[in-house]
């Protein structure tokens, strides 16, 4: 196995990005008490348009303003009011964070969405999605990239001691390696983008950030090894939906870090949250079945809930959390 320096603490645990909810005060004080060693920025899509994933990402483009139409982001041809509260929320949110952040000199992660879920859930100004044209594509992926630069050199800013990492959400990847994202009729499905041409976007991204970047999928199929090639240091997933093993085991043998989503997003039918050992256990099981030194799962390895918790409640939330950051403990002292 490669010896890597991963930009995160051993025993570390973090949020994949969503929270219930709307005071994002209060969000941020939740993820920096129960996650002390890898925090991330709350997204807090209750609040509405805006601060949900194509919203929130749209408002960081550069020269490329969005707006809502039939309730769906679309490419505008001026900035408007809906680009404006995006920008507004997410300078309250870093506001906030700064605020009770400010001396925090440890890793922190922010999310956004990458650039082929973007163009994927984006429209064109004259209708269908961004995906449709790969002209459209290449020029939304080098706004995203300026974007993020700049919302990264902020973030820097207002946390001068911190390290931060950027997690690019690309749950529709697979879809669209697959040619599986519908057309608006729903009669059809655009044609799969090539993986060349799908890591060459994400490499623009990657490469232009200048921090770490984690590339979460929470779909099946996740393309371990096209993730791997864009240059991301690290892959989250949801490790119920980890399927065949040979292509993990691969990527994390390169020196792939994992953001291993070990625990439920949602309550279990009878109400109880997992325990840490709960949680440790399913991360454990998993490193053994792959054939890895036990050594070395605490470094690679970061504990997660298995997506966001938006549709959580507030005590799961907590519960989930803490048990993430109990169960990482676990596992670096083993």
């Amino acid at each position: 196995m490669t010896d890597l320096a991963w930009p995160w603490p051993a025993g570390a645990a973090t949020g994949i990005g969503s929270l219930p909810g709307t005071d994002i005060a209060e969000a941020q004080r939740v993820v920096l008490g129960e996650l002390p060693t890898l925090p991330h920025l709350p997204e807090l899509p209750a609040r509405g348009p805006g601060a949900d994933l194509i919203g929130r990402t749209g408002g960081l483009l550069v020269e490329l303003p969005v707006e809502l139409y039939a309730a769906r982001w679309r490419i505008a041809l001026r900035p408007g009011r809906d680009l404006r509260r995006a920008r507004d929320l997410m300078e309250r949110d870093l506001d906030q964070l700064a605020e009770q952040a400010e001396e925090y000199a440890g890793p922190v992660k922010v999310q956004a969405a990458g650039p082929l879920t973007l163009a994927a859930g984006l429209e064109r100004p004259v209708g269908g999605r961004m995906l449709r044209d790969p002209g459209a594509v290449r020029d939304l992926t080098a706004s995203l990239a300026e974007g993020l630069r700049g919302h990264v050199a902020d973030l820097r800013r207002r946390l001068p001691h911190a390290q931060v990492l950027l997690q690019l959400d690309e749950p529709s990847l697979p879809a669209v390696l697959a040619g599986r994202v519908p057309t608006e009729s729903g009669l059809g499905a655009y044609r799969p983008v090539e993986a060349s041409t799908a890591t060459d976007l994400l490499r623009t991204v990657t490469e232009a950030v200048g921090v770490p970047v984690v590339v979460h999928c929470c779909a099946p199929d996740v393309p371990l090894e096209l993730i791997r090639s864009t240059g991301a240091v690290a892959v989250a997933l949801d490790l119920d939906l980890v399927t065949t093993l040979d292509p993990l085991g691969e990527a994390i043998d390169a020196g792939l870090g994992l953001l291993a989503g070990a625990a439920p997003a949602l309550p279990a039918p009878t109400g109880q949250a997992p325990t840490s050992a709960q949680v440790a256990d399913r991360v454990r099981q998993l490193w053994d079945r792959l054939g890895f030194p036990r050594t070395q799962l605490a470094r690679q390895v970061v504990v997660t809930p298995a997506c966001g918790l938006a549709g959580a409640t507030p005590a799961h939330v907590r519960a989930v959390l803490a048990a993430c950051r109990d169960a990482g403990r676990r596992l670096s002292e083993e």
